[in-house]
Order: structure tokens, then sequence, then C-alpha cells
């Protein structure tokens, strides 16, 4: 069972879990947890089908092809290459899963798609041993298997294709694989994604669409997990005007061809996940594969700030972030202007997530809801705020910032906690004299 999580305008919640409000000031242990964890439904040509799989950067670099079916460094893997230059691990989801397995007289792709058309399985006879056969199973022109074997029943399934045990092998200088097929994405298949998803926890979401419905539905749900289910945090989508904190709205599009428009969604995503909750990726340079269209006036920049637009821009011959901030435009009495920059969302993120695992995994059915329980809880709370002080995220903390007392019910504690986030520079105001 999901524990409750999210805000709460009063003490009434009837789930177990962590209720946290954050407002603007009036105008597992108490340790830090990690960023750079990414979550993104793919359109692949093959990999795994109907589940959530998590790939680390090292997973990617060393074995992309197994996993994705192309080598790191092939063009099909421009996207995934520019989310991890930042990301450290990836919880991937191949929408276009379920689509037809190629296969031949002696084998099937071990996953539907139409990488499977590229492998082909060659069999000889085998040199030392003239009764058996040495078959050989290729991705284009790279073989990646070799066995050897007197009949198919003895073929087991390698990384590409299951052998079909009744096969009577011949000397065949190779038979392609065939009839592999990518299957259909629609509304299901993003839904599909989003009720396995939900269960996770990451920092950052990005979605590869230019469906108006479809980035609704991911910014509706992004909404729902944040405010009613206390999971933190951000998707980007690109150009979609959400006006709200938890979305990042990416205004500039990629122009090779062959790709989708919305697909420096990637590197953005990747960039924002990986940012330390004490930093920004203000000023940050695109190092990626695409070619990204900058070609704004700075009325057009200045507009698009305005306008709750995270945008890219051109300076000299490198390719920056202008200013890093989400799609949030509207401010209100309890949420204002700086909830509009992503480092204070990464900062409010942190606090509610490990606030969150701490109270859940530490507290929860386990410290008695006393005087010396509630201290050690605060004890812990405010140990998280000072490491963010530590690493200037934030600044001017005191322990008599944070205050803890019994709620409303035996079983409920109130806290107060108010913080001062820290932004990086990013305008400079100067006056020189010169006599």
């Amino acid at each position: 069972m999901a524990l409750g999580g999210g805000s709460y305008m009063s003490q009434d919640k009837i789930l177990p879990g962590t209720y946290i409000n954050f407002v603007s000031v009036a105008s597992a242990s108490s340790v830090l947890s990690d960023r750079g964890i990414a979550t993104m439904p793919l359109e692949l040509d093959w990999g795994k089908e109907g589940e959530v799989f998590e790939v680390s950067n090292e997973d990617f670099q060393k074995d992309s092809q197994k996993i994705f079916g192309y080598a790191h460094d092939h063009e099909k893997m421009n996207g995934l290459s520019d989310l991890f230059m930042n990301a450290k691990t990836l919880y991937a989801y191949r929408l276009n899963g379920g689509g037809t397995k190629a296969t031949n007289a002696f084998a099937t792709a071990l996953y539907g798609g139409t990488r499977g058309n590229d492998i082909k399985i060659v069999i000889q006879a085998n040199a030392d041993e003239t009764s058996k056969y040495d078959v050989m199973t290729y991705l284009e022109t790279a073989r990646v298997d070799t066995q050897t074997v007197a009949q198919a029943s003895e073929l087991v399934a390698n990384d590409y294709v299951t052998f079909k045990s009744d096969a009577a092998l011949e000397v065949t200088a190779g038979t392609a694989l065939a009839g592999g097929t990518n299957a259909t994405v629609d509304g299901t298949a993003h839904q599909k994604y989003l009720d396995k998803i939900e269960s996770y926890s990451y920092n950052v979401m990005g979605v590869i669409t230019t469906d108006e419905t479809t980035k609704k539905l991911y910014a509706a749900f992004s909404k729902r997990m944040r405010d009613e289910q206390g999971v933190k945090f951000q998707l980007v989508l690109y150009n979609l005007k959400a006006d709200y904190l938890g979305v990042i709205n990416l205004k500039n599009k990629v122009l090779d061809t062959g790709v989708s428009e919305a697909s420096l969604i990637y590197w953005v995503t990747g960039a924002e996940c990986g940012c330390e909750v004490n930093k920004s990726c203000q000023n940050k340079q695109y190092d990626g594969a695409f070619e990204v269209d900058t070609d704004y006036t700075q009325t057009e920049l200045q507009d698009a700030i305005l306008a709750g637009e995270f945008v890219l821009h051109k300076v000299n011959f490198e390719t920056r972030v202008l200013e890093d901030i989400n799609s949030m435009v509207t401010v209100t009495d309890s949420c204002g202007e700086i909830f509009k920059d992503n480092q204070t969302i990464r900062v409010i993120d942190q606090i509610a997530n490990d606030d969150a695992l701490l109270f859940n995994k530490k507290y929860l059915g386990i410290i008695p809801n006393n005087d010396s329980g509630r201290v050690s809880l605060w004890s812990d709370l405010v140990k998280i705020r000072q490491q963010l002080q530590d690493i200037g995220a934030i600044e001017n903390f005191t322990d008599t910032d944070v205050t803890i007392q019994q709620g409303d019910t035996k079983k409920s504690v109130a806290v107060t906690s108010g913080i001062q986030v820290v932004n990086t520079m990013s305008k400079l105001y100067m006056t020189v004299t010169v006599a």
C-alpha cells in the first residue's frame, strides 16, 4: 500500500504518511539523498516490453546494444547519450513494446521491434568435429554469440534471440530474421507507463512528444503526484504553458531531420535531474548531439522568461541555458516569485523527499509520539536542514526554525519549518566611480 503524502489544509488525513506544505514568507536517516535519477517513456526499436527497467550510466556505456539494440555511439542513441551526459540512472519504459518479433527457421528475436530484422543466423560446420555446427548470431556485421552444438535442442538463448529447438540445422552463409515490427503508440501506451511509474522515486521525468493531449496528460499526472501523493519530481515537456512549478516548459526545437523536434528534452531532463541541490542549470552549456534552434531576439528571450519558458540561447558560438526556470507564471500569497526558479524547487523537493523518507522509514509505527520521540524527530529534521546549509543550498538556518509538537490526534505530529533558499548569481549591477 502506498503511504499518504502531499499538502494539507487541516490535520484530517486518513492514510498514515507525511504531509508537507511549502509557502512563501508573507510579502531514512537524516542525510541528503542523491540526485541524478530520471525517467522517460521511450519509442525504441528494441528492448524490454511492458515493464519499467533501470539503466545506469555505466550500463548505457557498456551494454547499450544489448539493452536498446544499438551501441551507445550510434546515431539512434543520440538522445539517450544527451541524457546520460548528466543523469546517473534512467527508469525507462518502452512505449512501443508488444510489436512483432522477427523470426526465421532457426531463431526468434528476443524482443519485438524492427531492430530484430537486422539479426541473422550463420551456421558453419565445426572444423574439429564435423558432426557439429558452429551457430553464430550476428547483429548487422557484428558477431554477438557463437555456440557449437550437434543439434538445435542444445542451443541456449542469448541476448538477442531464442532458438527453435526443433529446427533442422544446416550450413548457411546467413539467414536473416524478418517480420519484426514496433507496436503503435497511443494514449493507452502512455497511461500504462504512468500506472507503472507511479510507485518509483526519481528527480525528473522527460517526455518526448508534440501531441497536446499527451502533454496535458503528463502535466495532470505531475500535478496530482506532487500535490496529492507527495511524490516530488519535475516534468520536462516541449512547448506547454502549464503555469505550474512542477513542469518545465522547453521552448527550443531540434532542427535535425528524422527525429522529434522535442528531442532536446533528453538533455534538459538529464541536466535537471543531475543538477545538485545547491546548483543551477543557468548558463549551462549544451554539449549534446543535436542542432538546436536558438534564433531568438533579445525581446523574444525576455518574453520567454516572462512566459515561464525554459530556453537555450546563443552566446558567441556556444549554446547555453538562459534561465533555470519552470513554467509557473501566476504567483499567489502562498506561492511567490521564488518558486519560479528550479533551484528553489530542487531544495524544497529535497527536503520533502528526505523528510518523508526519514519519517516513513524510521518513525512511522515505530517511535512513540511522546516528548522524547518528538525530540528525536526534531533533531533529525534539523540535521537535514543543517546539511543543506553546509553545502550552500539554504542560509540563515538555526535549529529554532524547526518546531514540533503533538498534532490533533495521539498519532500525529505537527511540524513547522522555515528556510531561506540560496540562489546562484544571475545579475550583476555595478557602479564604478572614476576620479
